[in-house]
């Protein structure tokens, strides 16, 4: 028997702010003993989540930990990468092919969150990189074929991540990704730092310019001496 009215039998749309829980997820940060790398894994287990920061040197990765304190637990990169539901790679640009092909089994069905900003500086200031694949986060799912690979974190200070007087980052997280249920996670997982919103910024394609932003950015802050993130309104 069918309805007689149609839209009766339609599901009603997904909230676009309905997303996961992702809070018992373990988070490993590979590259999390540079600047970016601590300042997420500091926030995130500021807020709770349990984290993992991952380096070349293990000794180097427990000293970056024991610093951080909130139960951040350092290990060897592979090691990090195996112990983790959701990696976070913020590594160098010019270590990004290097880290992801030594650790391409490892990462096998992770969930990997690429935040790389494929960035030059000379006397002019930084300008933006255009690797051959087309942004860092192409490359990642080039590299690792069978990870699920998405992109968000890009636009945030690391002087604010790292300030403990900083309750709050009032900033949009942009996440993009292939499959909507990987990318809410991201969502998700942003959203567990006060102040953040996840927000859902399309497929991996489109991870240039979003990575290519942050050269503004820098112009931006260094102009007006300022940690500027990025807002988006109407939403």
């Amino acid at each position: 028997m069918t309805s007689a009215d149609p839209a009766a039998a339609k599901p009603a749309p997904k909230d676009p702010w309905e997303l996961p829980d992702v809070s018992g997820l373990t988070v490993g940060v590979l590259g999390g003993t540079g600047d970016q790398g601590r300042g997420l894994a500091y926030r995130l287990a500021r807020a709770g989540q349990r984290v993992i920061i991952g380096s070349r040197s293990t000794e180097r990765a427990e000293t970056a930990a024991a610093e951080l304190g909130h139960g951040v637990e350092g290990a060897e990169n592979e090691e990090c990468a195996r112990r983790s539901d959701i990696v976070i790679v913020a590594v160098p640009w010019d270590g990004h092919a290097k880290t992801l092909e030594a650790l391409r089994d490892v990462l096998v069905g992770k969930l990997v969150v690429d935040c790389v900003n494929p960035l030059g500086f000379d006397k002019k200031g930084a300008y933006a990189l255009k690797p051959e694949e087309g942004s860092a986060a192409e490359q990642a799912a080039a590299l690792l074929p069978e990870s699920r690979v998405t992109a968000a974190f890009h636009h945030l200070s690391a002087v604010l991540l790292q300030d403990p007087e900083v309750e709050e980052i009032e900033t949009d997280v942009m996440c993009l990704g292939e499959v909507r249920a990987d990318v809410e996670q991201v969502q998700a997982l942003a959203q567990r730092i006060p102040g953040m919103r996840g927000v859902f910024a399309g497929r991996l394609r489109n991870a240039h310019q979003v990575e290519s932003l942050v050269a503004n950015l820098i112009s931006v802050n260094r102009r007006y001496k300022a940690h500027a993130g990025v807002r988006l309104t109407d939403i």
